[in-house]
């Protein structure tokens, strides 16, 4: 069947098409329906099943005869170590920590915060929460203590899972400290604390409090499976909001499992007992759906990679990984890539290894500029695909669908809408537009299985923040324009169309013109006020390594770019070259922070910043070129 009939058949009777794909889930009781809109808008999935998500992820894959297979590998260059661990052993160490932790008093509905490196264990405790029908809220590790007490407080957590430190390129970052401090912050206070003791650093204990991961779980007796409602929370992921206050997003049990089993083969174009290597960390959606649990639900290997994809050692450590375990479907950020090309421009370092298991790249996170998909499919020669979705949506909303039918790739859209999900393109009174006019993307309701039903003990919030702007409608937030054919262009955040004299311009296209020139590793657009015009562009550029050309040279030549692409109506006439952009710890690039610093307006240092430094660099550059910077 081709990507236009199944996505036809989707539209014919959505209620069919999901029933089909819950059949590939193992069920305690089999839901009498797939979608349940009783409480509309607030739509919910197979509500009346029964099912357990570890269940689905490891033990039936044993039953199986899968055992043997490698469920986990973890390659960790920073350790310079690789532990591979089965089926079977996943089984048995997820099943142990399990019962540890119901002897403890962990039930069903208790919460948990997972604190944790990228270690397999980070996966276990993950599965053993679910196991027992707990909600777990992985926090990325190294949050600052105040952060971390915010979440502690909104989840209210029975136990705190977490490490003594995890370990960055030349430092280690002591996670333990940190959750003390937290602890000693929140309101809340956990009943206890399990913490996994590195061998390069041993955390000081909290006596009664705080106990040793392994210790912990000796002589506890194997925790079975316990069932769940569809609709239970499998997890609380919060996402940073505008207020500063995080957003706990709502994960339910059996559409996420249903969403993510689908995605696997449809999607990525992976059968069961392969290799699939998502690069991120378990903190962020894409560890939960694609390091955890889908890879899993699906019989496959995952990959936990502790590492860099610069400096662990060199450019060339992705290659490496992918040769060393025989990956056939690898998923990263673009920003990985931007910094790879950064450092080994010329790709010179994929000479070294034999990447003939891989068929194909998938990029998500950030925008994959038209460069940076260029230079992957000329030096990987696999499809590279640009794929679009977000922490609320838990798995893509628009892809190439690999698995179905590989589509013509149009560079600088993730393709097309995937089954169950309706994207428009809307003005700012909820009307469609016109194909290639800039709009809001919106998602029609309901939303498919695995999205977030609301937000965790704010209701109110989660409407105001995705329903009320367009009613009928999932408010992504994003802007773009849908073509002709259907394929979907993600421009920018909202936040970040600029409004020049008038016109709705989109940073996101200014940056794919900047990005496009032979120096420019890296790039950002940002809208600065203007008294004339009410916003004007501003480039920044880093440059790739070995450049020697000078910088004036190479903003003249972007703002001609720039004119010359886009045209006068952008207003582009400045640029300054930066040794860094500064990211979150995800690789987002603060486009708001940054113009918050050139208008001299109040902001506040985002928790998930990955070097706090870097604005101070920004605030000197833009000073430089006489803004008020910061």
């Amino acid at each position: 069947m081709s990507y236009a009939e199944t996505y036809a058949s989707w539209q014919r009777d959505p209620e069919a098409f999901w029933m089909q794909a819950a059949e590939a889930i193992d069920w305690v009781k089999k839901p009498s329906r797939a979608l349940f809109a009783d409480n509309a808008p607030l739509y919910e999935w197979f509500k009346d099943g029964l099912v357990n998500a570890c269940w689905n992820a490891v033990d039936r894959h044993v039953l199986a005869g899968r055992g043997p297979q490698y469920a986990i590998i973890h390659d960790s260059p920073v350790t310079g170590r690789t532990h591979k661990i089965t089926y079977s052993e996943l089984r048995n160490r997820v099943a142990s920590l399990a019962g540890a932790l119901r002897a403890k008093g962990v039930e069903k509905g208790d919460r948990v915060i997972i604190y944790m490196p990228m270690v397999p264990e980070a996966l276990e405790a993950m599965l053993a929460c679910a196991r027992l029908g707990a909600i777990h809220s992985v926090v990325f590790g190294g949050f600052a203590a105040h952060e971390l007490a915010v979440r502690i407080d909104d989840a209210k957590p029975k136990a705190i899972l977490a490490a003594s430190c995890g370990i960055e390129p030349g430092r280690y970052v002591h996670y333990k400290p940190l959750l003390d401090e937290a602890i000693e912050i929140a309101h809340h206070k956990p009943d206890f604390c399990v913490i996994l003791q590195r061998e390069m650093e041993v955390a000081r204990m909290v006596e009664g409090r705080d106990f040793g991961w392994h210790s912990f779980q000796y002589g506890a007796p194997q925790a079975d499976c316990v069932p769940v409602e569809g609709d239970h929370p499998a997890y609380i992921l919060y996402t940073s909001g505008t207020t500063g206050q995080p957003k706990g997003v709502v994960r339910p049990t059996a559409g996420h499992l249903v969403a993510l089993h689908w995605s696997m083969k449809n999607i990525y174009g992976v059968d069961p007992g392969e290799v699939f290597w998502a690069a991120s960390d378990v903190g962020w959606v894409v560890g939960h759906s694609y390091i955890c649990y889908a890879p899993l639900v699906h019989g496959n290997t995952t990959v936990v990679f502790e590492g860099k994809p610069v400096g662990t050692p060199d450019a060339g450590t992705f290659w490496r990984v992918i040769r060393d375990h025989k990956v056939a479907s690898f998923f990263t950020a673009p920003t990985a890539f931007r910094a790879i090309k950064r450092e080994d421009p010329e790709g010179r370092l994929l000479a070294d290894y034999d990447l003939k298991s891989l068929r194909a790249l998938f990029l998500a996170g950030e925008r994959a500029d038209p460069a940076t998909i260029e230079w992957a499919q000329e030096k990987l020669k696999v499809p590279v695909i640009d794929h679009w979705w977000q922490t609320e949506t838990g798995w893509p909303i628009a892809a190439n669908p690999l698995g179905i039918e590989a589509l013509p790739v149009k560079i600088g859209s993730p393709s097309v809408a995937m089954p169950g999900w309706d994207v428009q393109a809307l003005d700012e009174g909820g009307h469609p537009v016109p194909p290639g006019t800039l709009g809001a993307i919106a998602v029609k309701l309901p939303l498919p299985p695995g999205t977030l039903p609301t937000l965790w003990n704010a209701e109110d919030r989660f409407r105001k923040a995705y329903l009320s702007h367009f009613p009928g409608y999932y408010e992504t937030g994003d802007a773009g324009f849908i073509d002709e054919d259907g394929y979907i262009y993600i421009m920018a955040r909202t936040d970040d169309v600029i409004n020049v004299a008038g016109h709705r311009l989109s940073t996101g296209a200014m940056e794919e013109v900047l990005a496009s020139h032979p120096d420019v590793a890296e790039c950002a657009v940002i809208g600065v006020t203007d008294a004339l015009k009410g916003q004007l562009p501003l480039g920044f550029l880093c440059l790739n390594k070995g450049c020697n050309r000078p910088r004036e040279a190479v903003v003249a030549e972007v703002v001609a770019l720039v004119r010359d692409q886009i045209g006068p109506v952008a207003a582009f006439k400045r640029a300054c070259v930066v040794e860094r952009l500064p990211k979150t710890r995800s690789g987002k690039i603060l486009r708001a922070t940054m113009a918050k610093i050139a208008d001299g307006t109040a902001f506040k240092t985002p928790a998930t910043i990955d070097d706090p430094a870097i604005l101070d660099e920004i605030a000197l550059a833009l000073r430089g070129l006489g803004y008020a910077g910061g």
